[in-house]
């Protein structure tokens, strides 16, 4: 990739058209200020204070950002949320960033799934303290599955690409549940014009005729039960091709500070790490990457540099501190500059 067909890509996203389908989670940072902590007379225990409340879309949500940042013109969000307080926040946060909302299934029999993050202040910054999660731990119902399905097979007809953010780990608990994920094998068998996309934090597995997006442990837990090894390049090499080869479709495996592999087939191509030094926040890098991927696949580019791609968005978003960071064309073209055209790349 050189720099005229970066440039190209970012000028392209305008007219690019993304389906995010999958978990949408209300990102909910408390800042607690310790200095007004106060006594519960009831209880005795600690009350905790509250002086700055953040809100933000999280999981899916954080893909859509990331896809709204680099300037991608239309980005439509499909999943479910509870009709309550989060569910309004959620949908609120993603119109914000001008994702287009009409097509999520709100409903009084779900949870808006929600996390919760209480950050107590201190001399060195903010620290997290222990997480509150709000998940839905019962089954989606049918009548939500249907509902995702049709609107998946309805929208399929109007974009370039759909991303699956399979965030929910209980199983058929979240929007992706097996009825989904068997509609999108379909639709990845029958529409070879469809770029579609899932990245899965406990069913990578289990998707099939689709580009599959997972980490190294991701992808070493999918076919070995021992999550304990990590880090093993031949299992990862061995793994990554068998699922390309299951998929019919590539596979893309995140290795963190060692880069990336690409698996079309038993093709198999390493994409380097993008180095950045100073304090960095790892959250949402995986996210970032995905936005980037797919991004440069609608405009066009090889897997590889598609890959690249994602690893510079990555870059610049984890240099974001205390917040799921986001890249701009602007930052990605700087990083460009002072990664690729400082340094040999093939």
């Amino acid at each position: 990739m050189d720099i005229r067909q970066l440039e190209s890509i970012l000028l392209k996203l305008k007219d690019v058209s993304i389906l995010v389908l999958g978990d949408y989670f209300l990102d909910k940072y408390l800042l607690l200020d310790p200095a007004l902590n106060e006594k519960s007379i009831e209880t005795g225990l600690t009350a905790y204070q509250v002086v700055v409340k953040k809100l933000n879309p999280g999981a899916a949500g954080t893909v859509t950002n990331n896809l709204r940042a680099l300037g991608v013109g239309k980005v439509m969000a499909l999943g479910v949320a509870g009709d309550d307080g989060e569910g309004f926040e959620l949908v609120k946060g993603l119109r914000a960033t001008g994702v287009l909302t009409d097509n999520m299934v709100i409903t009084r029999e779900r949870f808006t799934p929600t996390y919760i993050k209480p950050m107590m202040m201190n001399m060195d910054g903010n620290r997290e303290i222990d997480r509150i999660d709000i998940k839905n731990r019962i089954p989606t119902p049918s009548w939500i599955e249907d509902a995702i399905i049709e609107r998946l097979s309805r929208l399929s007809c109007e974009v370039d690409a759909i991303i699956v953010m399979d965030q929910v780990t209980e199983k058929d608990c979240g929007t992706v549940s097996g009825r989904v994920r068997k509609k999108l094998a379909e639709l990845g068998e029958t529409r070879n014009d469809l770029i579609i996309y899932a990245d899965s934090r406990a069913f990578t597995y289990f998707f099939n005729e689709i580009i599959v997006k997972c980490n190294e442990y991701e992808l070493l837990k999918a076919f070995n039960n021992d999550t304990g090894i990590v880090q093993d390049e031949e299992l990862i090499r061995k793994y990554g091709v068998m699922l390309s080869s299951k998929n019919n479709k590539p596979v893309f495996v995140t290795k963190g500070s060692r880069g990336q592999i690409v698996f079309e087939g038993n093709k198999v191509s390493e994409i380097p790490v993008v180095p950045v030094e100073g304090p960095l926040d790892i959250c949402g890098a995986g996210d970032a990457t995905t936005a980037g991927i797919i991004s440069a696949l609608c405009c066009g580019t090889s897997y590889c540099d598609a890959a690249l791609f994602g690893n510079i968005v990555a870059s610049v978003a984890i240099q974001q501190l205390g917040t799921t960071g986001t890249a701009s064309p602007e930052q990605i073209l700087a990083r460009y500059r002072e990664f690729i055209l400082g340094r040999h790349y093939e």
